[in-house]
């Protein structure tokens, strides 16, 4: 058995997913990423599995790249076989993998929008719950975390119904998951980052100039989330002060001192988008 944290972060061909890897593999983890992007070009956005292995270890820590279609329980099954098989536990398991429509950040009512914007509720939401389930076993071992990346379109209208559903399902999920997880010592985190540099905020950028104002010269990098993930994993009272409860990257960020890569504080969205839910203590079993 390795002392390295083992990790697994799904959807890490790009995006939040692939930074949050990234900080990761600096920290020295080994990191298993996952996505459908085997080759450049299986997607319109640049990034492959294999790609972000390679990353992860040249960062420092052991990239172990795995394809993988989160819409595919039997795939998820024997991505997690492969982590029991050679590590026995799972210290972190950080669920990004969403199937983003194309027609997401188009402005029309849902009914003009194609039925396959509930694609995000099959890799989203229910691929979240798949991965904690077959993973349960892992993260009992290690007293592992989990984190959930959700959205502030869990509270207030972002790009339609579907988005929203999703993430507002994210954080009860998260909140749910934890009361049953925190006997078991493993904790489980909602996290709603602010606007991030990805490679698809980027491109809609140049697209749009305006499209996010200046907002864009403060935005986070994905891994700055990246670094608050491993605070939290390092935060002794996070079962107690943490698990089942979701949060803003930024604010979390200036409680544990952490900064962006470039050394910026990244603000908070909060005065835009309102507090983080907060859920009934009342158990019905």
């Amino acid at each position: 058995m390795t002392t390295a944290l083992v990790c697994v972060v799904t959807g890490a061909s790009r995006g939040v997913g692939r930074g949050v890897a990234l900080a990761l593999g600096a920290a020295g983890a080994t990191v298993y990423v996952t996505g459908r992007s085997v080759k450049e070009g299986d997607s319109p956005l640049p990034g492959t599995v294999g790609r972000t292995a390679a990353d992860v270890s040249a960062a420092g820590g052991t990239g172990i790249a795995v394809a993988c279609d989160h819409g595919d329980d039997a795939q998820v099954e024997a991505l997690f076989e492969r982590v029991r098989r050679e590590h026995g536990k799972l210290d972190i398991l950080v669920n990004s993998a969403i199937a983003i429509p194309d027609a997401l950040i188009e402005v029309a009512p849902f009914w003009q929008k194609p039925l396959s914007m509930t694609q995000l509720l099959d890799v989203g939401l229910r691929s979240s719950y798949v991965t904690c389930h077959l993973a349960a076993d892992l993260l009992l071992a290690a007293s592992g975390l989990v984190i959930n990346i959700s959205s502030a379109g869990s509270r207030c209208y972002m790009h339609g119904p579907a988005y929203g559903a999703g993430k507002a399902g994210t954080d009860k999920m998260t909140f749910d998951m934890a009361h049953d997880f925190k006997p078991h010592g493993v904790s489980v985190v909602s996290l709603w980052p602010g606007l991030v540099r990805t490679e698809r905020s980027e491109r809609v950028c140049a697209a749009s100039p305006d499209k996010y104002g200046n907002s864009f010269d403060t935005a986070e990098t994905p891994q700055f989330i990246g670094r608050v993930v491993l605070a939290l994993h390092g935060d002794p009272d996070c079962l107690e002060a943490r698990s089942g409860r979701t949060f803003y990257t930024a604010e979390l960020a200036s409680q544990y001192g952490v900064q962006d890569v470039d050394g910026a504080q990244p603000p908070s969205p909060r005065a835009w988008f309102g507090a983080p839910p907060e859920f009934s203590p009342v158990v019905v079993e």
